[in-house]
């Protein structure tokens, strides 16, 4: 009986630790071997948008050219840089990007999307001040009918569980 309360426990605390392992990201996009792995996340973008460098195993600072957005320089000791896309890539192209480190050079390819980009506008955006968190999706307010059957759910699960505790104890001395 009490392998069967051990398991029920572990259990979810096993799924939730599975559950929130990060996921394993492959890089598989690179086109030459090196000592030093590296990627463009993601591998096909539009014309203008952002992508993501990254670099694994250099000891050195990693320089980051591609005919497609300015030179980016990865400092020794982080993982990735952010590249913006030059607007009047050709859509459907695809650009060669070269990572060197130390001494070592390695490439790898990143397409840009077919469809035609938005041109960027030539006036002032308005400032950005993000997104407005903590409201968890709720727009309308207080629903005292929702609160008031939460509370009674919790207030009954915990009734039950001090019925089943108190009823199990009874049950060890007989």
């Amino acid at each position: 009986m009490r392998a069967i309360r051990v398991a029920s426990a572990a259990l979810p605390a096993i799924t939730a630790l599975a559950l929130s392992a990060p996921v394993a990201h492959a890089v598989v996009a690179s086109n030459s071997v090196t000592s030093f792995g590296f990627s463009v996340v993601p591998s096909t973008v539009a014309a203008g948008g952002e992508v993501t460098l990254r670099v694994d195993n250099c000891n050195d600072d990693t320089r980051v050219s591609s005919g497609v957005f300015d030179p980016v320089t990865i400092p020794r000791g982080h993982s990735s840089a952010t590249a913006k896309v030059d607007w009047d890539a050709k859509p459907g192209a695809t650009y060669r990007v070269t990572f060197t480190c130390g001494g070592e050079s390695g490439h790898t390819d990143l397409s840009i999307a077919i469809g035609r980009p938005s041109e960027p506008t030539q006036y002032p955006l308005p400032i950005q001040r993000g997104v407005h968190a903590g409201e968890g999706g709720s727009v309308a307010g207080f629903d005292l009918k929702e609160i008031g059957i939460g509370a009674a759910l919790i207030a009954g699960s915990l009734t039950v569980a001090y019925h089943f505790s108190r009823r199990r104890t009874g049950d060890d001395n007989a």
